[in-house]
């Protein structure tokens, strides 16, 4: 009973600390994406909070599952490398004995990550989507920012805005470069502000103000002052289309079952599958060297991890091209890692040990 305290609070303090540098190396990989984003012009500042929130949930079956078994291995490889392991062997144990306490802590994590992969991350894709969606529908004026050229989304029209006042419908000093019948122009005014029609068409009204317009590389321009001047606001066209595959939820894969939504059902029944695998395949995987190098096993643990994945994501991709079915993909892969478990257990408890170089 000690003994199994002592281990889980070795393996709850280090699956936190693998999974919190894990997720900050994530998450610094999306900051960096939607910043640049951001500062294209393609996501309002204001959306960058969520964007992020949205795009990490997506990431966290994967992260728990190689933070559990990158835990266990490395807390089995410290086992052997402090003789631990010798005592718990003299003391008539085998290596299978290790299975019940790696699976009562690694059991509730396959719970979480079951219940991220099958609900959350295609909820909170699904909202990605939406908010996405809300934004190429907002009118090109609810993206100026102060000190910021920013384009309309026909690419018809750039806006420059020098302040903002409190109220979020005026602006002041504005800028505007267009092009019109092949004629380029520019308007600048010193006041401006939002105006809904009795139809509900939105207009910018730019108040005492000058118009610029012409032929580029030729004298005829036209310069008009004017104290009030509407331009229409054009909203930008919703593209709804078709609903990601990935932003569906579960039970809408299950009635529809076409091959690309078997596959992404496939790909979410693998991560819980995957979660409980890896961190048994880590027991028989965590005998140590003590002539070797300390980071041999955490380069065999990205090894594996890389191939299992990859094998997964490759059934996957037959069961969208119809090359396989699905009742066949979801369980072939875990069942050939099932195999290699048992062969990796009955080769480290045979007299026919590993043979690591150097021994």
């Amino acid at each position: 009973m000690i003994f199994r305290r002592a281990l889980l609070r070795e393996l709850g303090n280090l699956v936190a600390a693998v999974f919190a540098i894990l997720f900050a190396i994530t998450l610094t990989s999306v900051l960096v994406r939607v910043l640049e984003r951001a500062a294209g012009g393609k996501l309002p500042m204001e959306a960058i909070v969520a964007t992020i929130g949205f795009t990490s949930i997506n990431y966290l079956p994967v992260l728990l599952a190689l933070s559990l078994f990158i835990s266990i291995l490395m807390t089995l490889s410290r086992a052997y490398r402090d003789s631990e392991m010798v005592v718990w062997f003299s003391s008539g144990l085998s290596l299978t004995a290790w299975i019940r306490p790696v699976l009562a802590f690694t059991l509730p994590f396959v719970g979480v990550i079951a219940v991220l992969a099958l609900f959350l991350a295609p909820w909170a894709q699904d909202k990605n989507e939406i908010y996405r969606r809300q934004l190429e529908a907002q009118e090109e004026l609810s993206h100026i920012a102060p000190g910021v050229f920013r384009e309309s989304p026909n690419a018809d029209r750039v806006f420059f805005v020098e302040a903002v006042p409190n109220d979020p419908q005026t602006v002041q000093n504005i800028f505007v470069s267009f092009r019109q019948n092949g004629r380029q122009g520019v308007m600048v005014s010193k006041r401006g502000f939002l105006q809904t029609a009795a139809n509900g068409d939105r207009y910018a009204v730019l108040l005492n103000g000058r118009r610029y317009e012409g032929v580029p590389g030729t004298p005829q321009y036209r310069v008009m002052d004017f104290e009030r001047y509407s331009v229409r606001i054009q909203a930008a066209d919703v593209r709804m289309g078709q609903v990601q595959t990935k932003a569906m939820s579960t039970f809408d894969l299950i009635i529809d079952p076409t091959p690309g939504h078997l596959a992404e059902l496939l790909w979410r029944i693998g991560l819980p599958l995957i979660a409980l695998v890896l961190p048994l395949l880590a027991i028989p995987l965590a005998f140590v060297n003590p002539r070797a190098s300390r980071s041999v096993n955490l380069l065999v643990a990205v090894f594996v991890y890389m191939v299992y994945t990859n094998l997964v994501s490759i059934v996957q991709a037959w069961v969208e091209q119809s090359k396989m079915r699905f009742e066949l993909g979801w369980w072939v892969v875990h069942a050939g890692m099932l195999v290699l478990l048992l062969f990796m257990f009955y080769w480290r408890m045979s007299l026919r040990p590993l043979r690591w170089p150097g021994r």
